[in-house]
């Protein structure tokens, strides 16, 4: 079950940088990484390993989510959420959103994102659902700061990660309606991933556990302990396996939860981020890795 290093991938300008989210979009084979220390968006070909782009104009770009030809990327710095082509590279609209915005996801059907805003002084948090032509906007105040969120696989519900109460909030789409919080047994809920088969939700913990919350009840139903404070959680349909990104010591640990076996592979001091490439890669964002550490399974 364990991830064995494949290589890297050099992005230029990335050493002693600072990378956020990144995105695997299926159909055009691209990696789209939020290079936020230097406001731009980098693009990666999976099947050559190469650095192909750098878009500039993100100011801040931190969550980064991908799919059907689509990117989006939210700009912690100007308060706004921007729509990729991710085959031209062209931005097709920018959308105004409340302070700092966070995680991301798209609700494809709808023709959608949502977006978790952190807030400022003068703001609370928000949970905004976007029209992506511009039009429709839903939101509602949050009980805390957001982290990652995901939606199910019918696109009718969004769950996020809120750090302090530690929940996973609940609300339906778009209008962000029945709102349901869930609390967790470990403090500061995190990294965030859901498994649509078996409708799962994988929440990892600063407090130090990866908790599962059965989606449709809002049930805890496992949880196993992790090497330290955790960012990115991606769960890997293929393998099944839960990875989970430490920044400190710094490493991947990888769980299995149908038989609760852990492994782990060291990455660099610091480093949070990842993107799973189905079927059995993950790409690791490490400035000290001047780029890319690609992981493969073994």
């Amino acid at each position: 079950m364990s991830l064995i290093a494949a290589g890297t991938i050099e992005i230029p300008n990335s050493f002693g940088s600072a990378f956020d989210h990144g995105a695997f979009e299926a159909k055009t084979r691209r990696v789209f990484i939020a290079h936020t220390a230097r406001d731009c968006l980098e693009v990666v070909d999976v099947d050559t390993g190469l650095h192909v782009a750098t878009l500039s104009g993100f100011p801040e770009a931190a969550g980064v989510v991908a799919g059907e030809e689509c990117v989006l990327v939210t700009n912690r710095g100007s308060a706004s959420l921007a729509w990729i082509d991710a085959r031209t590279l062209e931005t097709r609209i920018v959308l105004h959103t409340a302070p700092r915005p966070n995680g991301v996801a798209i609700v494809s059907p709808l023709h959608a994102a949502v977006a978790a805003c952190i807030g400022n002084d003068v703001h609370k948090p928000q949970l905004q659902v976007l029209g992506l032509e511009g039009e429709r906007r839903w939101s509602i105040a949050l009980p805390g700061r957001p982290r990652w969120c995901v939606i199910d696989a019918k696109a009718e519900r969004v769950f996020l990660a809120i750090r302090d109460p530690s929940m996973v909030l609940v609300a339906n789409l778009p209008e962000l309606t029945a709102v349901q919080h869930w609390p967790l047994p470990s403090g500061g809920a995190h990294g965030m991933d859901i498994d649509h088969a078996s409708g799962l939700l994988y929440v990892a913990c600063d407090g130090g556990a990866l908790v599962e919350v059965d989606s449709r009840s809002g049930e805890m139903r496992r949880q196993w302990p992790l090497a330290g404070v955790p960012d990115a959680t991606f769960f890997n349909p293929r393998s099944g396996l839960v990875h989970v990104a430490i920044g400190e010591p710094g490493l991947i640990q990888s769980i299995d939860p149908r038989t609760g076996t852990r492994g782990q592979i060291a990455t660099a001091r610091g480093v949070t981020t990842t993107a799973l490439i189905e079927p059995d890669r993950l790409y690791v964002f490490s400035p000290s890795h001047k780029g890319v550490l690609d992981l493969k399974g073994a």
